[in-house]
């Protein structure tokens, strides 16, 4: 990572910090005190702030990421690269459906995460990232991860809502987006798609494993804790599809089973590389 590269990272956070404090006082702190009343807000302006520090953001990890000697993917690069995805996919999201109260929940995140590269600097390329099925792998791998990441905000956002309807006060920024049941069916199309992703996620590593070492899988703890994860999503999903599973039972098996992921390979790398020192 050069200097020129380092300096920007401050940029970039402070960009969705300061978009994050603004969704907030905006559509959280003062529409509380609106006592209902509906403010006409920019939409499109507010949908299109979000794209510089997005676009800048994606530039940098480029530039992280992607270098000569292969894909460096350190922990930084690769929870950055997580929630670039994931702040992507939203963004996207955003032209298609009213999901305008995420913001004030992805922009924090996004704001911490963005300065992890150069917090973190991956200094040696992942192996064998020529082979085009890891590279296909690892992909898929990403997209799974921003998607799930994405489902355990939406499904933390519906925590809120449904503690707010029983005690009565909703803010304007929840009383704009769809109705519960609206959300909690997109919630499930977005776990869907994210497990089949996931799905393919593990399958794409088996073959990357008879690749490279002529075995189907390792059996290590990002196996473990993959295979883990896919259970408790599919027993969610299964779940929904068989008895109707929802409300706070979709809110705490959709974080068990985004935490396990996380364990399966951030939590990992975390480990190996900032507490043990390894690269």
């Amino acid at each position: 990572m050069n200097a020129s590269s380092f300096a920007f990272y401050p940029i970039v956070s402070t960009l969705y910090a300061v978009l994050a404090a603004y969704f907030w006082r905006t559509h959280w702190h003062n529409s509380a005190q609106n006592d209902g009343v509906p403010v006409d807000r920019p939409r499109v302006f507010e949908h299109l702030m979000v794209l510089t520090p997005l676009l800048l953001h994606g530039t940098l990890l480029a530039n992280s990421v992607l270098a000569a000697d292969g894909i460096h993917l350190g922990v930084g690069n690769a929870i950055s690269a997580i929630v670039w995805l994931t702040v992507a996919i939203y963004w996207t999201g955003n032209l298609f459906y009213r999901i305008e109260g995420l913001q004030a929940l992805v922009m924090p995140v996004a704001a911490l995460c963005a300065f992890l590269p150069a917090l973190f600097p991956s200094t040696r390329a992942l192996p064998n990232t020529e082979l085009p099925v890891f590279q296909v792998h690892l992909m898929i791998a990403l997209l799974a991860y921003s998607l799930f990441t994405i489902a355990s905000m939406h499904v933390l956002l519906m925590a809120v809502i449904e503690n707010r309807l029983h005690s009565g006060r909703l803010p304007m920024a929840l009383q704009q987006l769809p109705a519960l049941l609206t959300m909690e069916t997109l919630l499930f199309r977005i776990l869907w798609a994210g497990f089949v992703l996931l799905t393919l996620t593990l399958a794409t590593g088996i073959l990357y494993s008879e690749d490279l070492f002529g075995k189907a899988m390792r059996f290590n703890h990002k196996t473990v804790f993959g295979i883990l994860s896919w259970l408790i999503f599919a027993a969610l999903l299964g779940g929904r599809q068989l008895y109707g599973w929802r409300g706070r039972i979709a809110v705490r098996w959709t974080l068990t089973g985004f935490m396990s992921l996380v364990l399966a390979y951030v939590g990992s790398k975390f480990v190996l590389e900032v507490i043990l020192g390894r690269i």
